[in-house]
């Protein structure tokens, strides 16, 4: 199961991707026309809220179109635009940095692959969706980097969850692109300006619910910039796994859901290169997470 935020001409609605059909079923109005009443709320947060009943209903509805009941409710999905999945967050996107090796390695030296979990967070307002435009800021940095990263969105309210039990917390997994004013970054030491720029976390295309990821911890993941790989790597070299990350986030703070948790970029970051190859206006930057999609964002020019 996709999930999407989508607004057609105004309408903000959560909706069902069929990406195979090139197609999406906006939720109310499928459950308004199978039950004559629409109980699906209109933002993802909310239906992440509902928990278990959400995605009853959800199957429900989706064995019902799929005998052809609901063909007129059905729209294509370049006909619509895709927001965010969760547009405006209600906390900060939590972050989780150096979570690979090799990343850590080349922001530095062997020295810097952490031994505890390194949690920095963004803004709400940097959130962004899937083909918008991601703006330069040339007046305050000089050095936008990308940073292609699977995401945890969290499903339940929890605290002092267990490493066994975390992933029954997760309510599915997106993309984000930790972009990032490296000069900023550096300049104010603690990571919060420079990761909170405007338009700086894109995200998207969809959430893919957990039911349809047997192992998050192993997962392709390839970054693009104008057609060129940068980053490719696999969610197995995280060195702390998901199951973890949510564990030392919930010791003692409770996690919500909608919670959106980011879990590290690999190697190949802009800053990286000799010299540094930071984002350009009119780059194109696509960020593909195996079993999830493509997330496709243009520098503002």
């Amino acid at each position: 199961m996709k999930f999407v935020t989508a607004d057609l001409n105004g309408e903000v609605f959560v909706g069902l991707v069929d990406e195979v059909a090139g197609r999406i079923l906006p939720l109310g109005k499928a459950a308004e026309k199978k039950d004559g009443r629409s109980d699906i709320p209109t933002t993802m947060q909310e239906c992440i809220a509902l928990g278990d009943s959400f995605i009853q209903k959800v199957i429900s509805i989706q064995a019902w179109a799929t005998n052809g009941e609901a063909d007129e409710l059905f729209l294509p999905l370049d006909e619509v635009k895709l927001m965010a999945p969760i547009p405006k967050p209600s906390k900060n996107i939590f972050c989780v940095g150096k979570n690979y090796a090799e990343h850590a390695i080349e922001m530095g030296n062997k020295d810097d692959i952490p031994e505890h979990i390194l949690v920095f967070t963004k803004a709400p307002t940097t959130v962004i969706g899937h083909q918008e435009t991601i703006l330069h800021h040339q007046h305050l940095t000089k050095q936008l980097d990308y940073e292609g990263e699977l995401a945890i969105i969290i499903g339940k309210k929890g605290r002092g969850i267990s490493k066994e039990e975390a992933l029954e917390y997760v309510f599915g997994y997106t993309i984000i692109n930790d972009i990032t004013a490296r000069d900023l970054q550096f300049r104010h030491k603690q990571f919060f300006i420079g990761k909170s720029l405007d338009t700086t976390c894109p995200m998207g295309p969809w959430v893919v619910h957990s039911s349809s990821i047997e192992n998050p911890n192993r997962l392709d993941i390839q970054t693009m910039v104008n057609g060129e790989i940068r980053q490719k790597s696999n969610s197995e070299n995280f060195i702390f796994p998901i199951e973890e990350i949510i564990s030392v986030l919930s010791q003692g703070m409770t996690l919500e859901p909608g919670d959106i948790i980011a879990t590290g970029t690999p190697a190949g970051v802009g800053l990286g290169f000799h010299p540094p190859r930071y984002l350009q206006p009119g780059d194109a930057i696509e960020i593909t997470v195996e079993q999830i999609g493509t997330l496709f964002n243009k520098m503002e020019k």
